[in-house]
């Protein structure tokens, strides 16, 4: 029965071990596809709004973009920016929460030049 109960042990053990391996490998692909997003948001926004400092605008769209969106977006990086990226970044911009976001951010920036 002991060794039953030490099996029983040692299979929860491994299946927990697997699972923080999942997480893990889902967090390192979920940030490398937010840096390759972030570069390419940050080039969409800065050909769009040109000569403002694109990083606060790229923080805040990456924030507010659903994980699909930030695969949508990360693929342009590898295939080049196509209609359906600039669509995706658009329309996250326009979103309340980015909107918000923007001008908290600005307000930031514009601090540092008082």
């Amino acid at each position: 029965m002991r060794l039953s109960a030490a099996l029983r042990h040692l299979g929860l053990a491994m299946m927990l071990t697997t699972l923080a391996a999942c997480n893990i490998a889902q967090g390192t692909a979920d940030i490398i596809a937010r840096d390759q997003a972030r570069g390419v948001v940050n080039d969409v926004v800065a050909e769009r709004f040109p000569g403002i400092d694109a990083t606060p605008v790229t923080d805040c769209v990456i924030d507010n973009a659903s994980a699909q969106e930030i695969l949508i977006v990360a693929g342009a990086a590898v295939t080049g920016v196509t209609e359906q990226t600039s669509r995706t970044v658009s329309g996250i911009l326009q979103r309340p929460d980015t909107v918000l976001c923007i001008s908290r951010n600005a307000l930031v920036s514009l601090e540092a030049f008082a």
